[in-house]
């Protein structure tokens, strides 16, 4: 198992969220979202130009931009 940023990882791609490295507004928005560690995730697609990035958690499916994606970290197969 290996850790890797949100951003890196590939469409189909399952994994558990590690860490989130950021606070403030961002961090607090994130977590409200349910982007917190131990939960699982999947990526359901990506934007043609990879920017947002459609993920699954929690039976919902969310859109982040890179930017976002950036500052969190998954641990994949």
């Amino acid at each position: 198992m290996s850790t890797v940023n949100l951003r890196e990882m590939q469409k189909n791609q399952k994994g558990i969220i590690k860490s989130i490295s950021v606070s403030g507004q961002l961090g607090h928005r994130l977590r409200e979202m349910g982007l917190v560690p131990g939960a699982e995730i999947s990526i359901c697609g990506r934007a043609p130009l990879y920017d947002p990035v459609a993920i699954k958690v929690l039976e919902t499916t969310l859109t982040l931009r890179n930017n976002e994606a950036d500052h969190i970290f998954v641990t994949v197969d």
